[in-house]
């Protein structure tokens, strides 16, 4: 312990962590200040203020704030002036010289290098002049002296009692002023802010002695111990041990032990009764569970049942999913029969007109031949051999009615299409199309082949208007089908191009909506066909329903989509 004063001049005993507190305060303050705990060396607006040893020159003050120069300027004219009042001048129109009224150009104002040398060197007395400091330095070293100037203002170094003080005052501040400052508590030797020591006794000290809520004869307990205490103590209100029992007896602590001994007897008498209660609960509760242990197997056999069922609907749902999808590929197949049969009709429709106008020719020769023989009569070697050749020539118009109806399908199939890697396909009756795939009559719809060149791979598209997958009932599913084609074992396989899914806006804005993709190449819908065409590849989600019949993508019943194949890296086969 060491001896000192309060502010009343009673002495005190003060601790020794107290004393090593003060000596680590004069440490710090007379440690250099940190600058930012220092006022502006530079003054916001104008020159310096400060108290100058001697008279400072004209030449050294401002033409306009009369105040020593601050970052000193030299007008075009010869005058000086402050970093700040020449900008001030400068924001003004038409902005002239104070002095001689000449006009005032900004790229013609520059730094005075050597005027503000000679103003720095200049000798002024401290900032704390007022507070005592007699210390003249230069004006360059104001900022340093004020670092470690003991006359100096600054705040307390805890930063929370928001006091100022004098540098050479901090020491005296921490050790008895500051509220702040660091205390230790007498009883439990705790570290902690001055400014909490008496709520810390009032209320957690566990070494301050307190008073007994019951008033015992002790005088003071530690608060430590008061719980103990609470238990112990003869003035403590208690209850009757035996309370769970029925016993409802309630008393100070020191009459405890007389009702426990006069009232023995009953509390045994109690114990008995609730023993036999509970005994008879055991029974029941027994007999509950022995009826639930009946019922367990019953359950169990049930609960196997439900498994075995939900097993054999599991395999049925399979088995609907198994067919379900046998039956649309077989939808599909059909559609592209129906694709091609309709074709075929259209190119036998033309061909019909020709055979028939040759039919019309021959049964007029014929006509021809038949007069000739009655004008004749009697039968004529010639006549003979004109029908043998009328003969020869109804075989080769048959003939060639096959080849004309052959040759027209691939005429019609080449016509429409694309050989450039590029496919626009035009659907039209989008409504009755897309009522038949919600009805599901005809669920997807193929396109006409395209190519990727004459001697390419050989594609389609292939489109859900309803949907399919995850799309179902709420997308148009948008797929890309590799097709078996004539030039195969020329090509490189697996199939490897970027494939660009496009709809096509019909509106002004030409917003279409596309995806695209890079075929992987394990997959088997990219291996070289080995049926008419591989499985479909593409986007279920291709564009949801709402933003395809809201928007302008449908035009006169019509939609259009675009295929697009990256051909640019295609070898040639």
């Amino acid at each position: 312990m060491s001896a000192g004063r309060n502010a009343d001049g009673r002495e005190l005993q003060i601790p020794l962590q107290q004393c090593a507190l003060s000596l680590a305060a004069l440490s710090l303050a007379q440690r250099p200040w940190p600058s930012d705990h220092v006022a502006g060396f530079l003054p916001q607006h104008g020159g310096f203020r400060d108290h100058f040893v001697a008279t400072p020159e004209p030449k050294y003050c401002c033409e306009s704030c009369k105040l020593v120069l601050c970052n000193p300027r030299q007008t075009e004219c010869g005058h000086r002036f402050c970093e700040t009042c020449i900008s001030e001048q400068l924001s003004k129109p038409n902005p002239v010289c104070p002095e001689d009224k000449e006009p005032l150009f900004k790229d013609k104002v520059f730094r005075d290098v050597c005027c503000n040398r000679e103003i720095m060197a200049l000798r002024v007395y401290c900032r704390s002049e007022k507070n005592g400091c007699k210390e003249q330095i230069s004006l360059q070293q104001v900022m340093d002296h004020l670092n470690v100037c003991p006359y100096f203002e600054v705040p307390c170094p805890l930063g929370k009692c928001k006091e100022k003080m004098m540098r050479k005052d901090i020491p005296e501040h921490l050790s008895w002023k500051c509220k702040h400052r660091e205390t230790t508590c007498e009883f439990c030797m705790q570290k902690m802010a001055m400014t909490e020591l008496q709520k810390h006794k009032d209320t957690v000290c566990p070494s301050f002695p307190v008073a007994c809520p019951n008033h015992c004869t002790f005088p003071s307990i530690l608060r430590s111990k008061l719980t103990s205490h609470q238990h112990d103590c003869p003035k403590a209100q208690v209850t009757c041990s035996f309370i769970r029992f029925g016993c409802n007896f309630k008393g100070l602590n020191q009459d405890m032990r007389d009702h426990e001994s006069s009232f023995a007897s009953e509390h045994l008498r109690l114990m008995a009764t609730r023993n036999t209660t509970l005994e008879a609960k055991v029974e029941d509760v027994k007999g509950e569970l022995l009826e639930r242990y009946k019922v367990l197997p019953g359950l169990s056999s049930r609960l196997s049942e439900t498994l075995s069922q939900y097993e054999e609907m599991r395999e049925k749902n399979r088995q609907l999913d198994q067919k379900l999808n046998t039956m649309q590929e077989l939808m599909s197949s059909h559609s592209e029969k129906l694709l091609e049969m309709e074709l075929e009709l259209r190119s036998l429709r033309s061909v019909r007109e020709e055979v028939e106008t040759l039919r019309g020719t021959v049964e007029s020769i014929r006509s021809r031949v038949a007069t000739l023989e009655g004008g004749r009569g009697g039968a004529n070697p010639a006549t003979h051999t004109l029908e043998t050749q009328l003969s020869r020539h109804d075989d080769m118009l048959s003939v060639h009615e096959i080849r004309l109806a052959d040759m027209d399908l691939r005429f019609q199939v080449l016509e429409t299409a694309s050989f450039n890697g590029m496919l626009i396909w035009k659907i039209c009756d989008y409504k009755r199309r897309k009522q038949e795939a919600v009805a599901s009559k005809t669920l997807s719809l193929y396109s006409q082949p395209f190519y990727t060149g004459y001697f390419g791979y050989k594609m389609c598209a292939r489109v859900y208007l309803n949907g399919d997958g995850m799309g179902k009932g709420t997308h148009l599913s948008l797929f890309f089908v590799v097709m078996r084609g004539e030039y195969d074992a020329l090509l490189p396989w697996p199939f490897k191009q970027k494939v660009t899914l496009m709809l096509m806006d019909q509106g002004p804005a030409r917003k279409h909506l596309g995806d695209a993709f890079k075929p992987d190449p394990n997959s088997s819908s990219f291996r070289r066909p080995t049926a008419e065409m591989n499985i479909a590849s593409g986007c279920p989600l291709f564009v949801a329903q709402t933003v395809l019949e809201n928007g302008t993508y449908i035009k006169d019943d019509t939609i259009f989509i675009k295929v697009t194949v990256d051909t640019s890296d295609l070898p040639d086969p």
